[in-house]
Order: C-alpha cells, then sequence, then structure tokens
C-alpha cells in the first residue's frame, strides 16, 4: 500500500507515497482510493479532503505501468465499467496540492478535486494514447466539462505535457505557489472552508454536481430541493444568530 491518510480536526489528508515511482499507483492503492471515499463521504467530522504526493518531484504518475497496466493488458485483472470514479460522488470539498509530475492518472485524479493548488514545478498531461491506451479514470468525460474543448482534444488526442503555467491558462488549476507554500495554502484553504456551514457546503457541491447533467430547469428545481434540506439544521440558526451577535459562528454539522 502507497497511500496515507490522516486526520487534522475537519481536515482529511490523502497522500501518494511511492516517490520512488513518482507516486505510482499499484491495484491495491485503486481500492484503497475507494475506501478513503466511502470513509470521507460517510464521515461527519470530515468536512474537506486535501489530496498531495509525497516528495517534491510527483504528485501521481497514473497507474503503476508494470503492475496495474500489465495486469490490464494481459487480462489478468477485469476492467469492469461503474458510473462513478473515485471521490466523483463525494459531495465534501476536496483540494488537489499538486507538488509536481501530475501525469496520465495523476492528471484524472486532479481532474475529480474541487480546487487546484499547484507547486511552481508541477506538470499535466494524459498521455495514454502515447502508448495505445485509452485513459479510463473519467478524464474523458470531466475535462471536456472544465477547459475549453478544444484545449481538452489537444490535451487528449496529442498527449503532450503542460507546465502549470500552462495549466493555470487553461483553466485547469486555480493558482501557482512555490513548492514550500502549497501545502500551508492548501491547509488554508481546507480551514477557510471548514469555518463554513458544513451542511451547507456539502449541499452546495451535490446540487453543482447534479446539475451539471440536468436541463437548466430541472437544475434549478434540483437547487431548490436539495438546498431547502440547510435551512431546517441548526447550523442555519446559528448563522444568522452569529451574525447578529458579529461573532463567528459555531457550526456544528447538524
Amino acid at each position: 500500500m502507497t497511500i496515507d491518510f490522516e486526520k487534522k480536526d475537519h481536515v482529511r489528508i490523502m497522500t501518494f507515497n511511492n516517490p520512488d515511482k513518482r507516486n505510482a499507483l499499484g491495484i491495491q492503492d485503486f481500492l484503497e482510493m475507494e475506501r478513503i471515499d466511502d470513509e470521507v463521504s460517510a464521515d461527519p467530522d470530515a468536512w474537506v479532503l486535501i489530496i498531495t504526493g509525497a516528495g517534491d518531484k510527483a504528485f501521481c504518475a497514473g497507474a503503476d505501468l508494470q503492475e496495474a497496466i500489465g495486469a490490464a493488458t494481459s487480462g489478468e485483472h477485469k476492467i469492469e465499467a461503474k458510473p462513478k470514479r473515485w471521490f466523483s460522488h463525494c459531495y465534501k470539498p476536496i483540494i488537489a496540492a499538486v507538488n509536481g509530475f501530475a501525469l496520465a492518472g495523476g492528471t484524472e485524479i486532479a481532474l475529480l478535486t474541487d480546487i487546484r493548488i499547484a507547486a511552481e514545478q508541477a506538470t499535466f498531461g494524459i498521455r495514454e494514447v502515447r502508448w495505445g491506451l485509452v485513459p479510463l479514470g473519467g478524464s474523458l468525460v470531466n475535462l471536456p466539462r472544465q477547459v475549453p474543448y478544444c484545449r481538452a482534444m489537444e490535451l487528449l488526442l496529442v498527449g503532450d505535457k503542460i507546465s502549470s503555467q500552462e495549466a493555470l491558462q487553461y483553466g485547469l488549476i486555480n493558482r501557482i505557489v512555490p513548492q514550500k507554500e502549497l501545502m500551508p495554502t492548501a491547509m488554508q484553504l481546507a480551514e477557510r472552508i471548514c469555518e463554513n456551514g458544513p451542511v451547507a457546503v456539502r449541499l452546495v457541491k451535490e446540487i453543482v454536481l447534479k446539475s451539471l447533467s440536468l436541463p437548466r430547469e430541472l437544475g434549478f428545481l434540483a437547487e431548490m430541493e436539495l438546498g431547502a434540506q440547510a435551512y431546517s439544521t441548526e447550523d442555519a440558526k446559528e448563522g444568522p444568530l452569529a451574525f447578529f451577535e458579529k461573532r463567528k459562528p459555531r457550526f456544528t454539522g447538524r
């Protein structure tokens, strides 16, 4: 297993920890990501997840070519069609702290996050076609929805790497920071989100994700139906009360 998972108050941190192989992932690692996805989604005390990589060279180089890809091309590991990818149905905010190479599955994992901070030396790319493979981590669905179609298709069909500066220009990431400021910036963002009402935050993300696949009018309905849930919570009473009392709200997630 090459994935670490730690808890810091309401923040959870998942770290790809296989720096000798640029944090490449084996079959067990993909299963561990599913487990962490389930745990974060179900844990009422987990309000934000940060995903990063160990070391200063790689965020994640995707699937281990020798183990995971080898098992898939030999037929040893059967590729099964699933209607979701890791964290694609997780309604807790997810921040990517991209500390280096984020290639192939690394970029695909970043695409599953909500806010993306990159170190100056970070590199992105979905390069599977260069090796006769098709990316199956959700990028064929996610990338054209997140950047202009022509940008997405160039990345997918040519398979070139792009720098963090190019990724910023594409709208693929939020900002670039020096390496030493990467995790502090990600933690600061996570802690800032944790100051907000956790039920409201979760519902905002859920509504946005669900409405992406709906016609506009049905999206408005989903917004009202799901968003109304927040107004029956204790947090919905605490927020306005704190405003009038000129203090920070003390949210509990209930």
